[in-house]
């Protein structure tokens, strides 16, 4: 254990575990725990994992409030907690500070948007607490540590070992009590993929996002269902929260904004194939997608929209595209990923940056407003979570969320997830029906008893 410091984190190492389940059990009972799971994927975004629970306070939108005045309030809250400092010889992404999520829907808050589609699901728009310790797992480096904000005082700090030193309950079992249905039929989504089609035909859009909406009544534990989903699909931006009446399942690939030490990247995902049954023909689908004209298309032009959004709070100048058209493969698809960077201007913080770039462009369409108006007109039902972001934003200002795509949301006995793909013009509408279907079909099999 570290020596304390008066503007120091305090650091208490632990046994490593691979498997953050247990200690997220252990931990559960203390309220609205938080685990960022990165444990597998592409390595350089899956080193660290991150626990947390026991929040000091949680900011959500009131009534009537905007989306600037909820983040304004968020910012007050992290102000709560000072900046800290990391002992001599150790650095980690994050310490203390705030962990949550943004709904897809807080981006009505944002902009002046219709309101059509059913909300039948009860989440906030926005929900992030201020947590004060965390649990953060080094992966490359197998080693794990409680890091404590100079905040916590040492009963409080002796208390959270305790309770990681006691053996966790295991998770209740989990199942479906019937298979995933889409709540949609395959002529409605056409007939959704044809009004896109003729939008971008009359000059209203270049693409679109449609998604579908996946439900199945289910009994037990969403936590044991977590377990067996990051089995089955392990990605380098999962995640897992809960409250009293909700839990909040992600298998996110996709990382939406970081900021660290004041750059700035986003990384969108645009082009999709499933993986093959065999190697030759894995092989070939993923030299498919990296030849096909019309995905590297789709991929630039949210490259395009995430420059103009990251301009807006990043120094002049600073915006680049160091990655485009990156195979990245996972369990279920192969992906095109294509990275933009820049330096935040001092003049803003992450907040700025996010209230200026979110929703996501990649899972929104181009130009970005018009393309959440006709998602709004087209999808019968709000995408709650989906499409969303879940992550951090800590007291020394940096930040790392993901977009909350391959995402569930389990709420009184029923479980949600959604697929969707980008529309442009030579989309073709069974191929895009069916890529909704691959890109969920591994999270609702690995559910099945």
């Amino acid at each position: 254990m570290t020596a304390p410091d008066s503007g120091c984190y305090q650091l208490t190492e632990l046994p490593y575990q691979a498997d953050p389940v247990p200690r997220l059990a252990a931990l559960r009972a203390l309220g609205q725990p938080v685990l960022l799971d990165s444990a597998a994927g592409i390595e350089r975004f899956a080193r660290y994992s991150i626990l947390a629970a026991e929040p000091r306070q949680v900011v959500a939108p009131l009534p009537d409030e905007s989306g600037e005045a909820t983040l304004a309030r968020l910012r007050a809250a992290l102000h709560t907690l000072p900046p800290a400092t990391w002992p001599e010889g150790v650095t980690l992404p994050f310490g203390a500070g705030a962990l949550g999520y943004i709904s897809y829907d807080f981006g009505r808050l944002l902009e002046s948007l219709p309101a059509q589609a059913l909300a039948d699901i009860q989440l906030p728009a926005l929900q992030m607490g201020i947590y004060a310790w965390s649990l953060v797992s080094d992966h490359i480096a197998r080693r794990c540590w409680l890091v404590c904000h100079p905040a916590v005082s040492t009963a409080e700090r002796a208390r959270v070992l305790e309770l990681l030193g006691a053996p966790a309950a295991e998770p209740a079992s989990f199942r479906l009590n019937a298979p995933f249905r889409a709540e949609q039929s395959r002529e409605a989504y056409q007939t959704s993929f044809q009004r896109i089609k003729d939008y971008i035909h009359a000059g209203d859009c270049y693409q679109i996002n449609l998604a579908q909406r996946f439900s199945a009544d289910c009994s037990g534990d969403p936590l044991q269902a977590y377990r067996r989903l990051r089995k089955a699909c392990p990605v380098p931006f999962a995640a897992y929260l809960e409250n009293a009446d909700h839990a909040l399942l992600c298998l996110s690939p996709e990382r939406f904004l970081s900021v660290a030490a004041g750059v700035v990247e986003t990384r969108p995902i645009k082009g999709t194939r499933g993986r093959g049954k065999t190697a030759d023909e894995d092989a070939e689908l993923a030299r498919e997608l990296q030849d096909c004209l019309k995905d590297r298309a789709e991929n630039l032009m949210i490259v395009d929209l995430l420059r103009n959004d990251l301009s807006r709070t990043c120094a002049l100048g600073s915006v680049e595209v160091p990655e485009l058209f990156k195979l990245e493969s996972y369990p279920n698809v192969h992906h095109l990923v294509s990275s933009v960077t820049g330096v935040l201007d001092a003049s803003h913080d992450a907040l700025d940056l996010l209230a200026a770039s979110f929703p996501g462009g990649s899972i929104t369409g181009a130009p970005k407003i018009r393309a959440m108006q006709i998602i709004e007109e087209l999808e019968p039902v709000r995408r709650s979570l989906y499409c969303g972001s879940i992550g951090y934003i800590g007291c020394e200002g940096q930040m790392d969320l993901n977009i909350a795509i391959r995402s569930l949301v389990h709420q009184d006995n029923r479980l949600y997830c959604w697929g969707g793909g980008g529309i442009v013009d030579d989309s073709e509408g069974e191929a895009e029906y069916q890529e909704t279907l691959t890109k969920v079909r591994v999270l609702m099999e690995a559910l099945l008893d």
